[in-house]
């Protein structure tokens, strides 16, 4: 078993974000920012993963699902290290623990992992090299290059306050040290608070060196404290899923222009056009083309498919080789065969349309199961609401439902009928028949036969 231990902070309240959600669960990428650390920190296979909250009690838990996840309230937020401190009991004497801050998203799991290696018997500091240093903590080194200190922005003096080497906040530690130098930091600084940082000073003074290590990837050690961080930590995660998904060999027409707010997985030769949006698990099979934007979510789009512009795909799977959009909308419970043809400015619900069916112009189909080869004409409508239940349309194989008809569930319309245009059907359909329902009454014509097409 590991014998790792990760403490996240996370009890900041994040007043410079200006907002009533607590500053951990808003969304990078569409995930809070919370689980993007918590999720770094799974990566590396702790025994326990130990969250300091404050701001925002329970909602922080109650947004943040895991049963591997201990929770311990910082009532009072009286710096890193009395929320450190906070986390203690659930601590074991033995092991290591990595401190992670519950604001950074873009963690470098390499980094701590090669952090890790060094902490089972020394104090590993992460650091970083800062153009403009100010606000960070300073890290102090003496003659020899060795780490003696971490001197807060606040408390530094002015030869301090010119170093580049900042703390990034994250560090890791032997258990048994960390809980014997948090017994002995103390709030006599210029924020009058406790400093997780000071456990440097104590390393050193127990003869024990503190082991720098320095990242080069500013974005891997960047929190967010406003709705600029967001915005910019936002677009730089952006980026690195677009950069992933062409080191794959995705095409996408714009890079800068794609957000892939949950998991996207991609096939040979897929083409994403510019600003689509994909949200939740998004499945895109072999030769996929996405048309400008769109919106995917939670769906399954097999190979060959085109998805013309403007279309929207809400918890629906598309069969191979099929035709969708512009302008459609594929709601939760649509189910494509391949060679499916969906038109401009259709909708589909909770139907399942078969092998090779056309639903082409202006038509809503929901609560519905439509056969092989059923061709739906223009501004068809399936009745399935009756103001306080939903009802079901059965559409069997071969059927051509005219222009303008409007189907009245539960209906049942038979393998092979024709419906002819501006038809209301509130009857079962008998199959091979033509059936209308005009000024003189709903009929059906028996042996009648549908014209073909003539063969030039």
């Amino acid at each position: 078993m590991s014998n790792l231990n990760i403490v996240i902070l996370a009890a900041g309240k994040g007043t410079r974000m200006q907002s009533a959600l607590p500053k951990v669960l808003h969304a990078v990428g569409g995930k809070p920012i919370l689980h993007h650390v918590i999720d770094a920190a799974r990566q590396l296979q702790p025994q326990n993963i130990t969250v300091v909250y404050g701001f925002g009690g329970e909602l922080v838990q109650q947004q943040t699902p895991g049963t591997d996840l201990r929770w311990v309230l910082q009532a009072e937020q009286l710096g890193t290290g009395h929320a450190v401190q906070q986390a203690l009991p659930s601590l074991p004497a033995e092991g290591k623990t990595l401190i992670l801050l519950g604001d950074v998203p873009l963690v470098d799991v390499a980094a701590c992992r090669a952090m890790l290696e060094h902490a089972d018997q020394q104090l590993v500091v992460q650091t970083f090299i800062k153009a403009d240093p100010c606000g960070y903590g300073r890290i102090v080194r003496n003659a020899r290059d060795e780490v003696v200190g971490i001197v807060e922005h606040k408390d530094a003096s002015e030869a301090q306050r010119q170093i580049k080497e900042v703390n990034t906040g994250i560090m890791a530690m032997p258990n048994a040290q960390l809980k014997t130098w948090l017994g002995k930091i103390t709030n006599q600084n210029a924020q009058k608070e406790y400093y997780l940082t000071d456990i440097i000073s104590l390393s050193v003074l127990e003869g024990r060196p503190v082991i720098p290590y320095v990242v080069k990837d500013a974005w891997s050690v960047t929190g967010i404290n406003s709705k600029l961080d967001l915005q910019q930590i936002e677009r730089e995660y952006q980026q690195r899923q677009a950069n992933s998904l062409m080191t794959q060999g995705v095409t996408l027409l714009d890079a800068q222009r794609i957000d892939i707010r949950g998991a996207l997985q991609c096939g040979r030769d897929v083409v994403i056009d510019v600003n689509c949006v994909f949200e939740g698990n998004v499945i895109l099979e072999d030769g996929v083309y996405i048309g400008p934007h769109c919106v995917i979510r939670d769906a399954t789009i097999a190979q060959g498919t085109q998805i013309a512009a403007f279309t929207h795909v809400d918890q629906a799977n598309i069969g191979k080789d099929s035709k969708i959009g512009p302008f459609a909308r594929l709601r939760p419970g649509a189910q494509l065969a391949a060679d499916t043809h969906i038109g401009n400015f259709v909708e589909i619900k909770n139907a399942t349309i078969g092998l090779g069916s056309k639903v082409n112009h202006l038509s809503y189909v929901g609560d519905a199961s439509i056969g092989a080869h059923v061709n739906i004409g223009a501004g068809v409508i399936t009745c399935n609401y009756d103001g306080a239940n939903k009802h079901k349309t059965v559409i069997e194989d071969h059927v051509f439902v005219g222009s303008d008809t409007q189907l009245v569930a539960p209906v049942t319309v038979g393998h092979g009928a024709t419906i002819a245009a501006g038809s209301t059907i509130t009857k079962d359909v008998p199959a091979e028949t033509l059936t209308l329902c005009r000024a003189r009454g709903q009929r059906s014509i028996q042996g009648w036969k549908r014209p073909q097409k003539v063969k030039k």
